[in-house]
């Protein structure tokens, strides 16, 4: 492009000297029309340089040793690999995490503990963006975000012959019927107690499906769902341990409400 741009103003220069020996009345004439052509010239190589910017560069690093390469700009990257036991476990963990965004939707009409509601915040802000990026993973992958009824009641009949319908839709961990029943009925410290000690029981089921899931053979090698799990992981064995320790300092104060 810079060649093409220098050659121009060359035959230019070239224009312009040959110009000398002419009458003068044709000078300006000539010199609006070499005006014109480097106008031109330069309008050309802005727009070649404007286009060549617009088209990406893709270039693939090369073996130890070896030079990069650039691809052509059509170049599609190839999703990493994923297992079925990928997809079954951000399925269910989107259900998961709904219940306790749908727990943590109580603390503000039932409850008047600061720092159980700064906590639930917390929990709902993570979660339900957590859930999102889970909606965008099985999207893109072209997977449902929800799981089949036949996924989640399971396989094995003898396993799940002593549970009920309700238990077997439930992933590790969540709230029954009952348990969110009564926690909607709770106000005040008894909620307190509820809402801690049912969030505790949710968390725990999540660190089981984290563990199932690397326990899994081909599992969690997407390098996203990885670390994704890992960060559920870590956040929520860190929450379990403040929720742990809320309960010893509202101990105290629930053993005088239930003396009242």
């Amino acid at each position: 492009m810079f060649g093409v741009f220098r050659a121009s103003i060359a035959i230019a220069g070239v224009l312009v000297l040959s110009c000398k020996p002419v009458v003068k009345s044709t000078t300006p004439f000539l010199r609006l029309v070499v005006f014109l052509g480097l106008a031109g010239v330069l309008s050309s190589a802005v727009s070649s340089q404007q286009n060549d910017l617009s088209k990406p560069i893709v270039v693939q690093p090369g073996a130890p040793g070896k030079p990069s390469k650039t691809l052509p700009p059509s170049t599609k990257a190839a999703l990493p690999p994923f297992s079925q036991a990928d997809v079954e476990f951000m399925q269910g963990m989107i259900m998961h995490h709904a219940q306790a965004v749908e727990m943590t939707a109580l603390i503000d009409s039932h409850s008047e503990n600061k720092d159980l509601r700064s906590l639930g915040a917390r929990i709902s802000h993570s979660q339900s963006d957590e859930i999102r990026f889970m909606q965008r993973w099985l999207a893109v992958r072209g997977e449902p975000v929800s799981m089949s009824p036949q996924k989640m009641s399971g396989t094995n009949t003898d396993r799940h012959m002593n549970m009920s319908h309700e238990s077997m839709h439930l992933m590790p961990g969540m709230l029954t019927t009952e348990q969110m029943e009564a926690l909607r009925k709770a106000r005040g410290a008894d909620f307190d107690r509820l809402f801690l000690t049912g969030m505790i029981q949710h968390h725990n089921g999540a660190l089981t499906m984290v563990k199932d899931l690397f326990d899994t053979a081909g599992a969690g090698q997407d390098a996203e769902l990885f670390n994704f799990a890992t960060d559920v992981d870590t956040g929520q064995r860190a929450e379990i341990r403040i929720m742990q320790e809320m309960l010893e300092r509202n101990a105290p104060a629930q053993m005088k409400e239930e003396k009242r």
